[in-house]
């Protein structure tokens, strides 16, 4: 009786290969999926501006409120920041956004003193909240894309923290 032949075994072997390549893939999106909502309890919150006075948000595990958002239409992960004076925006984004580079300015950072630019942002979302002509500033030493919602925004709105939940509304809503 004859053994497989040497084609068969190499197309056997290219199988596996292929299958285990598979569920790799599926595992890395599964876990990269749970890693993201885990990153961002918030990121699939769909609240038209308008639509509603409140904003509820769930903090992520590391502790912070991270939630999706627009400059000038554009989409955006802000993460709130009480310690921020304005809206902070990664430098690589500001095209992309509609942002222009104003003045340079110094701003002191957790990782120490930056120069920034300031810009304007025409328009800024927020689940049901719209702000327009808001100040911030182009940052280049942030690396990722995300945003930090500060003080210039987030001084029009009333907070209130319960547990893990941040309820924001519009002032006197």
């Amino acid at each position: 009786m004859s053994g497989p032949s040497d084609s068969t075994r190499g197309l056997g072997r290219v199988m596996t290969w292929l299958g285990a390549l598979a569920l790799l893939g599926v595992l890395w999106m599964f876990f990269s999926n749970q890693l993201e909502q885990r990153y961002n309890p918030n990121r699939d919150l769909v609240v038209m501006p308008g639509a509603a006075s409140e904003l509820v948000l769930q903090r992520n595990r590391m502790g912070h409120y991270v939630a999706p958002g627009t400059i000038n239409g554009q989409p955006v992960v802000f993460l709130l920041d009480t310690g921020a004076t304005q809206v902070s925006v990664p430098a690589h984004l500001g095209s992309a956004l509609g942002l222009t580079p104003g003045a340079p300015g110094q701003v002191m950072t957790a990782n120490g003193p930056v120069t920034v630019r300031s810009t304007v942002i025409a328009e800024l979302g927020l689940g049901p909240f719209l702000a327009r002509e808001v100040r911030g500033h182009l940052n280049p030493g942030m690396r990722d894309d995300q945003v930090l919602l500060g003080m210039s925004v987030l001084k029009h709105l009333e907070f209130h923290q319960r547990g893990d939940t941040l309820i924001l509304r519009a002032h006197g809503g």
